[in-house]
């Protein structure tokens, strides 16, 4: 069940069965010429899906806008600072935790999110040991988990890409927003004569100027020439069967 489809009611009656939420959280960002700007977001909003489909997992609005000052340089990349990014965390938590909620199982799907994630967890619980935290506030869980990271996709991601799978713009993500989103999957691909050489190049992350030198046409090691919605749809299942079994454990540790 999605937060927003739902009546204060019906989240009040979850809150009976499970105190646990699963929040999706992303990122507004390049993704190369034949990738979703959506791509870091739409991942882990996918995958949340079906997590809730399979458990009864309640899943909030995704927090589609993250730390990615490195992508300005491209049109249409939004960006959060670090500072910004903490604060809307412990707000979102803090918000949830008001009603009820105590564990916050935070679906990645953008690596530049991890630092800024891990360090508004360490505010949250600092509330907590220093007495400022709200005085009806529950004692609060929250974990971080990337998608990738599962030992399915990560199996399926070397078979089926291997060295061409690269850090950003992946040949994994780009398939399974190509699955999710088949008409928008094949204009995109249709792009495919804008990418600049095979494998695109590696190297050092800094701010949006340096970004764009080192790679000018968004990819990083990546050629998402080999994206493909079937792809997708098996790194989808892979992904969801290992999360929903994570999600499970967390909301229902003692």
């Amino acid at each position: 069940m999605k937060l927003q489809h739902a009546s204060w009611p019906e989240v009040e009656a979850y809150l009976t069965r499970s105190t646990a939420i699963l929040i999706p959280i992303g990122s507004t960002e390049q993704h190369g010429p034949t990738g979703f700007i959506g791509t870091d977001a739409l991942c882990p909003e996918v995958l949340a899906e079906g997590i809730a489909e399979r458990s009864g997992a309640l899943v909030a609005p995704t927090l589609s806008i993250g730390m990615a000052q490195h992508h300005l340089g491209f049109p249409g990349s939004i960006t959060l600072r670090p500072s910004t990014l903490i604060a809307v965390i412990q707000d979102v938590v803090n918000s949830l935790a008001r009603h009820g909620f105590d564990r916050f199982f935070f679906l990645n799907g953008h690596g530049g999110n991890i630092a800024s994630v891990t360090a508004a967890f360490s505010e949250i619980y600092a509330e907590a040991s220093l007495g400022s935290a709200p005085s009806n506030r529950p004692a609060l869980r929250c974990k971080l988990h990337n998608w990738w990271d599962v030992e399915g996709v990560k199996r399926l991601s070397r078979e089926l890409f291997g060295a061409d799978e690269g850090g950003h713009a992946t040949c994994s993500e780009v398939s399974l927003t190509y699955h999710a989103f088949p008409e928008v999957g094949r204009r995109l691909a249709a792009a495919s004569d804008q990418l600049i050489g095979e494998r695109a190049p590696v190297g050092p992350i800094r701010d949006a100027a340096d970004y764009r030198r080192r790679f000018p046409d968004g990819r990083i090691g990546s050629n998402p020439r080999r994206a493909s919605a079937e792809a997708g749809a098996q790194l989808y299942e892979a992904a969801v069967t290992e999360l929903t079994n994570v999600w499970r454990r967390f909301a229902e540790e003692e």
